[in-house]
């Protein structure tokens, strides 16, 4: 899994997951990603806080730094669920929802009897365990309702 930083052409900052680079670039030339906030199909690669925030421990003074560590404010609990809320959106809007038919369609997708796309929907802790089993690779979510993610 490989996680970049994206920015469309409106300038809103996100973030996608992909298999690999080759996903990334297999989505961006099929015209498969689009900003979460307004649908913008044009969307770009950008620094990701990762290699920003080496820049900034390579240029902090000596002063700043305790640990190996930039010292900076932790994010708020506002900031935490408005990003939390940010990544669940962009998962569930950019995946289709196959409720109970999840690990049916996992399997398929898995043997090739199905289109590879992104998929969520709803697993017993059994299902999980076999779909594992079979090397097939789930992420549990916990099910929230829209007004828990507010």
């Amino acid at each position: 899994m490989i996680i970049y930083d994206l920015c469309c052409a409106q300038d809103h900052r996100f973030e996608g997951w992909f298999r690999d680079a080759a996903d990334f670039e297999r989505q961006l030339q099929q015209g498969l990603l689009l900003c979460p906030h307004c649908a913008e199909h044009s969307v770009r690669r950008v620094p990701s806080a990762v290699a920003i925030g080496s820049a900034a421990r390579a240029a902090a003074p000596a002063a700043a730094i305790k640990d190996g560590q930039v010292a900076s404010t932790p994010p708020s609990l506002g900031e935490l669920k408005a990003a939390y809320r940010q990544v669940m959106q962009q998962l569930l809007a950019g995946s289709e929802d196959l409720g109970r038919g999840f690990a049916a369609e996992a399997r398929r997708i898995h043997y090739h009897e199905a289109p590879e796309r992104p998929i969520h929907g709803r697993a017993s802790a059994d299902e999980c365990a076999a779909l594992h089993d079979e090397g097939i690779t789930v992420l549990p979510l916990p099910k929230l309702d829209p007004q828990d993610l507010n």
